[in-house]
């Protein structure tokens, strides 16, 4: 009784307070490191089978040596992440909400945080269709003020996606552009009018500012929907992620200068960004923006890794009048907005943030974003080449005609 109260109350909220779609992101200073992933697959981006043993992770620190009362609910969301019009009962069996009581307490660290996570579907609830899923996290049950939403999508795969990544774009050769082509198979599957039915969505590394979404097939014949040479597809190619590991006080890796303690905390003090437009694609290996939490010797680095200032800086001779720049990565969970951006020093002639960031290894790049835009350049500071390995996610969603929400009905990743 006390779970349905709380659903009925929590989609009273929805109704006036959550018409904007669903993305994950932190709404409180107190909440640090939020992680949505698969279980015992951190890096793969947050999408499991429907009917499998697979198990979506979330987890994320309380910045306090308190336990705090936390739940959650489980909303079915429209390909667009907005609120479906599917009732509980139509997307899942057993119970929408639930307690997170699988906490721990941070040991042997200089900050202190209670760890929090739960898995979804788990005991308490399994999921019945396909789509896009928003938990929604509240303290004390208070769910007109949030704490936090995790995203993730399940995959009930019908159709077949063949996809490619070329150098050769429709407005640049073997420049600053990469273009993805790619075929949807649906034999076997009936989809009757593909260009009203089906909904597609292409990432670039999870970014959500040049996220391509409502893509038509450029043609189409009986079983096979064509989405190539389609400009809408065409990315930058960017950099390869700059990278930073301090998973150890004392020994570190590249990009670090040094790392301090003030007594209180641990300052870690990366090298300025050199800018790398114009001087080719750096070489090495990076996990296309995402972060591990790590710290070296650990039995559990979810509850032992522990704080650290990071502290971030990008040489510039004059602040840029005509947009800002912000740090980009999962860090922020790909988020384009007041906490990515970087403010200008004056006296160091540099772009500078600091960031209280849990120990491991992370990637991050430096996004121009002009002035009343929402969609960033790497070009001005990273530059951009089409030999730049990137990922890209292909999402397939169908609506047939009748239907009241979008299936996810394939899920591919393409790189270069």
């Amino acid at each position: 009784m006390k779970r349905n109260i709380l659903y009925i109350a929590f989609l009273l909220m929805v109704s006036s307070l959550w018409a904007e779609p669903f993305f994950t992101h932190v709404k409180v200073n107190n909440i640090r490191t939020l992680q949505v992933r698969v279980a015992d697959n951190p890096l793969a981006i947050p999408v499991i089978e429907l009917g499998s043993d697979q198990l979506v992770r979330i987890s994320f620190d309380e910045m306090s040596y308190e336990p705090k009362n936390y739940t959650y609910v489980v909303v079915h969301c429209n390909a667009d992440w907005t609120r479906s019009s599917l009732s509980e009962v139509d997307y899942l069996e057993g119970f929408s909400s639930g307690i997170i009581d699988d906490y721990a307490f941070s040991t042997n660290t200089t900050t202190l945080y209670v760890h929090y996570q739960f898995d979804v579907p788990n005991e308490d609830l399994r999921l019945k269709v396909s789509g896009n899923y928003a938990v929604v996290i509240a303290q004390d049950n208070d769910f007109s003020k949030p704490v936090a939403v995790a995203c993730f999508a399940v995959v009930q795969s019908r159709v077949s996606v063949k996809g490619t990544v070329r150098g050769n774009t429709d407005v640049e050769l073997s420049g600053r552009y990469q273009q993805v082509d790619f075929e949807v198979e649906t034999s076997g599957y009936e989809v009757r009018d593909p260009f009203s039915e089906l909904k597609v969505t292409v990432q670039q590394n999870r970014r959500l500012d040049n996220m391509v979404t409502n893509l038509t097939p450029t043609y189409t014949s009986s079983h096979v929907q064509s989405y190539k040479n389609n400009k809408r597809l065409i990315f930058e190619g960017g950099n390869q992620y700059r990278s930073i590991d301090f998973s150890s006080e004392y020994t570190y890796g590249g990009g670090i200068d040094r790392i301090t303690f003030d007594r209180t905390f641990y300052h870690v003090w990366l090298y300025p960004s050199e800018h790398r437009a114009g001087r080719g694609v750096e070489q090495g290996y990076d996990v296309n923006g995402q972060f591990l939490v790590n710290r070296q010797r650990a039995n559990n680095v979810d509850v032992e890794a522990d704080y650290m200032w990071v502290h971030f800086a990008v040489p510039t001779p004059e602040p840029y009048l005509n947009g800002a720049l912000h740090l980009v990565g999962q860090l922020f969970n790909n988020q384009i907005d007041e906490q990515s951006r970087m403010v200008y020093d004056f006296a160091e002639k540099a772009y500078v943030k600091s960031l209280f960031l849990k120990q491991g290894g992370y990637n991050f790049q430096h996004l121009f974003v002009e002035n009343r835009s929402t969609r960033g350049t790497l070009q001005p500071i990273e530059g951009s080449y089409w030999q730049t390995e990137n990922e890209y996610a292909i999402y397939v969603y169908h609506r047939p005609w009748g239907e009241r929400y979008d299936k996810l009905v394939a899920v591919k990743l393409v790189s270069q």
